[in-house]
């Protein structure tokens, strides 16, 4: 029943509402999700083709291997004539893997390169490089000169030496060339590792005493006498200045003898403690029996064969 109220009409009875099934719902549902990524598609991919067509692509690039150096190796205590030798061996076999095409290394420009000159912490004066040219494994290419060589040697001489404290050599009265020869004596007598503060010790009791070094390695080098060669008798004799065998030249050689590593510095910069004055090579060819009496070194001089 419907109350009838002036002004107002009644609402007209409508049709029953329709019912719609779930699944009809849930289709719906997805047609219009999959509407939305369609256009979303499209849109993308008129994006990227726009931007394909707006931008250049990149250069190709090329890439050049750099050449692959060489190595030269100076083992401790060569000398500067025994690196300008090796240097020449080094050029040849870089030049034949090379296909013989030319490298700037030689022993002439080696030499030519390492001449003496003022060095910083050793005075004003010019000295030779003996003692100075690092030896280590250096890279090398073909164009690499024998200046760029040298100059990397002293760099690497440089760099070591600062490591070596000088504090004791000096309260010694000694110098740091004086350190710097002593260690290539050292480089040259050692064989073994834990001898080189010992005969480092000879050599500073042996000064301190103003006796002849007595060392045969300095005679060699001084007279150019190789170690596969006896010294002579008049050779012992010398008044060259490297020939510490003979009793009346006393103190270090003018220059080193060779050029030493690290360790041979710091062991002439820190000498093992004790009395020794003479050391004689023992029958194995690599120890060295050490002792601070002359008759006690001559009778095992004799023992191990050197008469």
């Amino acid at each position: 029943m419907v109350e009838r109220r002036p002004g107002v009409m009644p609402p007209k009875p409508g049709p029953p509402p329709r019912h719609i099934s779930q699944g009809r719902v849930m289709r719906r549902r997805l047609a219009a999700v999959g509407g939305v990524l369609l256009v979303l598609l499209i849109v993308f991919a008129v994006v990227k083709i726009s931007r394909r067509g707006s931008s250049s692509a990149p250069p190709p690039t090329t890439t050049i291997a750099a050449p692959k150096p060489f190595h030269i190796v100076f083992p401790e205590g060569f000398t500067r004539a025994d690196m300008a030798q090796r240097v020449q061996a080094v050029a040849r076999i870089a030049e034949h893997k090379r296909q013989h095409r030319k490298v700037r290394l030689s022993t002439r420009t080696y030499l030519a390169a390492s001449q003496a000159r003022p060095l910083a912490g050793f005075g004003t004066k010019p000295l030779s490089l003996e003692g100075f040219l690092f030896p280590a494994t250096y890279d090398f290419l073909r164009n690499t000169t024998s200046t760029q060589l040298v100059h990397m040697q002293l760099a690497a001489f440089a760099s070591n030496w600062s490591k070596v404290d000088l504090s004791y050599a000096k309260s010694k009265h000694l110098t740091p060339y004086d350190v710097l020869i002593i260690a290539s004596l050292v480089e040259k007598e050692a064989l073994v590792p834990d001898e080189r503060p010992k005969i480092a010790r000879v050599i500073y009791n042996r000064l301190h005493a103003r006796m002849s070094l007595g060392i045969d390695a300095t005679t060699r080098y001084g007279l150019h006498v190789p170690g596969t060669k006896s010294l002579t008798q008049s050779e012992l004799q010398s008044n060259n200045p490297y020939n510490t065998r003979n009793p009346n030249i006393t103190g270090l050689p003018p220059t080193p003898i060779a050029n030493p590593g690290l360790a041979s510095m710091q062991a002439a910069a820190h000498p093992a403690s004790g009395d020794w004055l003479y050391f004689v090579r023992k029958p194995d060819h690599q120890h060295h029996y050490f002792t601070s009496s002359y008759n006690d070194f001559i009778n095992h001089a004799n023992q191990y064969g050197f008469h």
